[in-house]
């Protein structure tokens, strides 16, 4: 009877020690966000802005690994609105991405909470408006994830902490950019580009420390270059990788994308430039912050800082040299290298081809000639309740089509844990940007030309880095490899808004066909149901 009791005390205490650190370790945190338009001044002239709890851009979300985080979204605005969390993988929980596939958007004068975990995640992320145009009046956030204590990180920690949101801007309302692309038209060229909403941002630091900048470019449509005044970058993590730490005088940041520099103040106490340009454009737009010495007694001074070359080898070299830290731990306390993504055999090859078909008279952009339209159901939701009619699977060729384009809800049908590849083909003269939400995935090759499977042979299988978001430059390739170990609905998009809005995206489901909460989570008790959902009940759990 007392080794029975005592070992029902003994199992007290651990359990009591287990919820403790799981508590200690998985916190929850709360928000709430109102958002309303309001007034501010980027370019110089008042122009009306999405504003988050007044703020323009909206609050810095600051998170740990494995947080769960409670955000209740109120909408002000007087048109529905969602946010989506950009590069938050949403570990079995496609419920809570944020895009019109999975959510129903947020009427005015409502609210919806947002129940998310930031699981198994480390690094520089945003979040921005996924509905209409709204993401071109603002809206937009940093949103940082920082290592749990018991997991170091690859560089001492910094001084300080910077979050720069770079990107194009237009004087333009959001309404107006909209009327454009639903006219038939593409988006015109921005009127300039901002560094946190603002002409001439300030950040200060102290002669001799080391500070870290997170630059995430949340523009609609342009590749910037990132650079500071007589300063060396050194790159430390991508969306979520740690990466060898190569020194740069100059980072491209595209569309959608994020990383992680640390700069060391090792100049004459005095102000630089901190500088962002377009690149691959033939007007050069550019903004400017300060790097301001805390000892300082003179201003920015002299030309800004040139960039790099034009030429897109250039740049297409440089993203060559982006690669993996296998001897950093990941999330998780193992080194994110030790995942030998090169030895797995594929089970899939899709290749997909972007285009700027005239469809019906009007401007649109297709995946392998499909140009996505959002049905009135969300996806997640038809998928759920069995709802006929609202898409249909593999309704888009998973290589590209001579045939003509042609309106259609795309969605591409995979296998929970088949382990893909994805190449990008860019048969245009423009850069692209693709971007696959729930994901990470590895940025294996870039080439120029038509891809073809000897292209493997150039293939990093080592240490290519793994990020949410890749570039795929004018008239080449990008290919990428996905383990699908995250079941839901997921959102393939270009991060060009304007591409994005007019057909370019399409989604991949991923599924097995036995319910289990192993694999995904249970529909929200607050869902919010519109379309052809409406009335429905909950299926099971």
């Amino acid at each position: 009877m007392r080794k029975a009791v005592l070992l029902l005390f003994s199992l007290t205490i651990f359990a009591f020690w287990g919820v403790s650190d799981v508590k200690a370790e998985d916190a929850y945190k709360y928000y709430t966000w109102t958002v309303t338009y309001g007034t501010a001044s980027p370019l110089g002239q008042p122009q009306q802005v999405i504003l988050i709890n007044g703020q323009f851009p909206g609050p810095r979300l600051d998170t740990v690994t494995n947080d769960n985080i409670i955000l209740n979204l109120i909408n002000k605005l007087d048109q529905p609105f969602l946010l989506t969390w950009n590069g938050i993988k949403q570990r079995k929980n496609s419920w809570q991405d944020g895009v019109v596939a999975t959510n129903c958007a947020v009427p005015p004068n409502s609210n919806y909470t947002y129940k998310f975990q930031t699981k198994d995640q480390i690094g520089s992320y945003n979040y921005f408006p996924s509905t209409l145009m709204h993401r071109a009046a603002g809206g937009f956030g940093a949103l940082n994830v920082y290592a749990r204590s018991v997991i170091p990180v690859p560089y001492a920690p910094p001084a300080g902490d910077f979050s720069l949101l770079i990107g194009d801007w237009y004087r333009t309302s959001h309404q107006g950019l909209q009327q454009i692309l639903d006219s038939g038209k593409a988006l015109p060229f921005p009127d300039g580009v901002l560094i946190n909403g603002q002409s001439r941002a300030t950040f200060s630091g102290d002669q001799g420390k080391t500070y870290m900048f997170r630059v995430s470019n949340v523009g609609l449509s342009t590749s910037l270059n990132f650079r500071i005044q007589g300063h060396k970058l050194k790159l430390v993590e991508v969306e979520g990788s740690n990466v060898v730490q190569n020194i740069y005088d100059s980072l491209d940041v595209h569309p959608g994308q994020s990383a992680t520099i640390l700069v060391i103040l090792d100049q004459l106490p005095k102000d630089y430039y901190i500088v962002s340009t377009t690149r691959f454009t033939a007007t050069i737009l550019s903004a400017t912050a300060v790097l301001h010495y805390t000892s300082s007694q003179s201003p920015v001074s002299g030309p800004l800082p040139p960039g790099p070359p034009p030429q897109i080898e250039w740049s297409m070299e440089q993203a060559r040299t982006l690669r993996w830290n296998l001897t950093s731990n990941a999330a998780r306390p193992n080194p994110q290298g030790s995942f030998h993504y090169g030895t797995i055999t594929i089970s899939r090859t899709i290749v997909l081809a972007n285009s700027a078909p005239t469809i019906n008279g009007k401007q649109r952009y297709a995946v392998n000639g499909v140009s996505y339209v959002n049905a009135d159901t969300p996806l997640k939701l038809a998928d759920y309740f069995n709802i006929p009619g609202v898409f249909s699977l593999n309704s888009v060729p998973t290589s590209p089509s001579s045939n003509g384009a042609y309106l259609s809800t795309a969605v591409i049908g995979t296998s929970l844990h088949e382990f893909i590849e994805v190449v990008f083909q860019n048969n245009e003269n423009t850069i692209q940007s693709w971007h696959l939400d729930g994901y990470d995935f590895w940025v294996v090759g870039f080439g120029a030309g038509q891809w073809t499977q000897s292209s493997r042979k150039g293939y990093n299988l080592v240490d290519a880095l793994t990020r949410h978001t890749t570039q795929v430059y004018p008239n080449s390739w990008t290919a990428i490899l996905v383990s699908l170990d995250n079941q839901g609905m997921w959102n393939l998009r270009s991060a060009m808004w304007g591409r994005q809005y007019l057909g370019q995206q399409l989604y991949l489901r991923v599924y097995n066909p036995i319910p289990s909460l192993a694999n995904e989570y249970d529909i929200p008790t607050n869902v919010l149901l519109c379309g052809k959902a409406v009335g429905r009940t909950k299926i099971h759990g």
